[in-house]
């Protein structure tokens, strides 16, 4: 759609913190700057995000989100995020991977306003996104077959985020989590019910967070 950053604009030192964790082209920070605008306007009527972290949605949110796409490989296709709620990771992603051929973006997202934003940001950006406003479980149920990279941020204990990956019949090459301080924790309590062959990343936003990469999923003893 030929976005392009206003030169005359002014960026908050928010936006440049951002944007020097997770460098990105001047067709994407277009993007991005659209979409944080459709946020913030969405935001004065609809609670999308916490109200204290809108000022600092760029780090927060978008490089949050978008420190995920040195995991996401050439021969991904398609890409599902759970619980997409105003659009991160997924909807990130398909901001950074718009141009790709063949890619697509699956947000799953069962509240309806929620669901409503995502569609028209994805429409106004013409992002290759399809967005699923039904319970996880049925869109997992129909997407199962087609996923090669699962995504989650915020949504769920890992316990249960494992259980939703490894309970699908064929599972996708790698999941995407997004987990805080409390992640030995949580994989100690997974371990119980699954074997887990898995990476933990340093999260480049916040001290505190993990990334974790999971590569295939298998009932425990």
């Amino acid at each position: 759609m030929g976005l392009k950053p206003t030169e005359s604009a002014v960026k908050s030192s928010d936006q440049i913190e951002a944007l020097k964790l997770v460098p990105v082209s001047r067709e994407t920070e277009a993007r991005f700057e659209a979409y944080t605008e459709h946020l913030i306007r969405w935001q004065k009527i609809k609670n999308l995000v916490g109200p204290k972290t809108l000022s600092e949605v760029w780090t927060r949110h978008i490089a949050d989100s978008a420190q995920l796409a040195r995991f996401i490989d050439q021969n991904t296709k398609y890409l599902v995020d759970l619980g997409s709620g105003a659009g991160f990771p997924g909807l990130v992603l398909a901001c950074l991977f718009a141009d790709r051929s063949g890619f697509e973006v699956h947000l799953v997202e069962s509240n309806g306003r929620k669901a409503a934003f995502l569609r028209e940001v994805s429409r106004a950006l013409e992002l290759p996104v399809y967005v699923h406003d039904e319970r996880i479980e049925d869109a997992l149920d129909a997407l199962s077959f087609r996923i090669d990279v699962l995504t989650a941020r915020a949504l769920a204990p890992l316990s249960e985020l494992v259980a939703m990956y490894g309970s699908l019949p064929q599972q996708p090459r790698k999941a995407l989590f997004l987990k805080g301080q409390d992640i030995d924790s949580e994989l100690t309590e997974a371990a119980k019910y699954w074997n887990i062959d898995y990476e933990i990343h340093p999260s480049l936003t916040n001290s505190e967070g993990r990334i974790l990469v999971v590569h295939a999923v298998k009932p425990g003893a």
